[in-house]
């Protein structure tokens, strides 16, 4: 996710944070402790209030964490693939592989909201509890609210509509009940459409009926009505694909560069007689190493060009989408991503054979569209 950096690990795979979640966290503490506790709790000093406010808000950051540690542990159970866990302002999200079977998805996507669950009860029977053996109110406080935020959380997410949690059950239910992927796809993403624009209009209601916290519904609405229309979007070009393979998209030949040319030497042997945006780079051996953007050779101050070796500046191999060409097109776009860019390579027995980018598969699907012949 743009925005984000990356500030440690769980359950071995990268943990990051958004810029949104310190603001978040701040929010969280205020309500708590400026508004929440000196209502429930009265008589208590600032400073106390203060803390915890930041306690409370700090729980509920970590328990979202647990919610999205849980759908990434149970993807790695379940040999599924995944990226990483990112927190932000709408909780966090956790960016995986298209699970192999309906089980694994519905495995995957309940996991989340019962460890919200289970943590919500937990901490609202301990607030309970430690309410009733000692008196200490401050902390039994934080503890119930948040208890009630986390089953709120559990709840809320069950709702069916992608890219909530529930949406993500409806898809692995629709998937084992038709066995279709693709059909159950795009029956839960028209769902999150629907789902979304009820949040949108029920926000709206309650800021003219003067509630300010009505935009925050309408921001949750829009955010599922746009990533459903991205997943509807998606299902509908992976079922026009159904079948075909990566070879049967791909361009070849490539036109590449060496990477272990001077950024000054490519750019006048390479770069300036290339009508491409972005190429593939080979190193000695004649084996793909990566991609470079042209625009980024052009950042490169004029002082360095002449040291600074091209792969210095590219996308390392690591970093791009890489597939072979029996492979199955569907399964390839699932490795596209912000971080890969709007290309996959395509490499067979170590060499770069080809290359898939979004105008490969416009003019596949037209291909299709005029009953498998090449259109002119």
């Amino acid at each position: 996710m743009n925005g984000s950096v990356r500030v440690g690990q769980v359950v071995g795979v990268p943990l990051r944070m958004h810029w949104s979640v310190p603001l978040l966290v701040g929010l969280f503490a205020y309500g708590l402790g400026r508004q929440g506790l000196p209502v429930w709790t009265p008589g208590r000093s600032d400073a106390v209030y203060a803390v915890g406010g930041v306690a409370g808000a700090a729980l509920l950051m970590g328990s979202l964490l647990l919610h999205e540690t849980a759908h990434a542990a149970t993807a790695l159970r379940k040999k599924i693939s995944v990226q990483d866990v990112t927190l932000w302002a709408l909780g966090g999200t956790t960016r995986m592989g298209r699970p192999p079977n309906a089980a694994a998805a519905f495995a995957v996507a309940v996991s989340g909201p019962l460890i919200s669950l289970v943590i919500g009860g937990v901490a609202l029977g301990a607030g309970i509890g430690l309410h009733g053996l000692s008196g200490w109110a401050v902390p039994s406080v934080v503890l119930a609210w948040l208890g009630w935020a986390n089953l709120f959380l559990g709840v809320f997410n069950l709702l069916p509509a992608v890219p909530l949690d529930g949406g993500r059950v409806v898809q692995a239910v629709l998937w084992w009940r038709t066995g279709d992927r693709e059909r159950a796809d795009l029956a839960a993403s028209r769902g999150g459409q629907i789902m979304g624009l009820l949040l949108v209009a029920a926000g709206w209601i309650s800021v003219l009926r003067g509630a300010p916290g009505g935009l925050w519904i309408v921001f949750i609405g829009l955010f599922i009505m746009i990533v459903a229309g991205a997943e509807r979007r998606r299902a509908a070009l992976h079922r026009a694909l159904r079948g075909l393979r990566v070879g049967e998209a791909m361009t070849g030949p490539v036109a590449t560069g060496a990477d272990w040319l001077t950024v000054q030497r490519f750019i006048d042997e390479v770069a300036v007689h290339s009508r491409y945006s972005v190429l593939p780079l080979l190193d000695f051996e004649g084996r793909p190493s990566g991609i470079v953007q042209l625009r980024r050779l052009a950042t490169v101050p004029a002082a360095g060009r002449e040291t600074l070796r091209v792969r210095e500046v590219a996308t390392p191999l690591s970093q791009c989408a890489v597939a072979a060409p029996d492979d199955l097109l569907t399964e390839a776009l699932d490795k596209l991503s912000l971080r890969t860019g709007a290309r996959i390579l395509v490499v067979d027995a170590g060499h770069l054979v080809g290359i898939v980018t979004g105008k490969d598969i416009s003019r596949l699907m037209q291909r299709e569209t005029l009953g498998g012949k090449e259109s002119a």
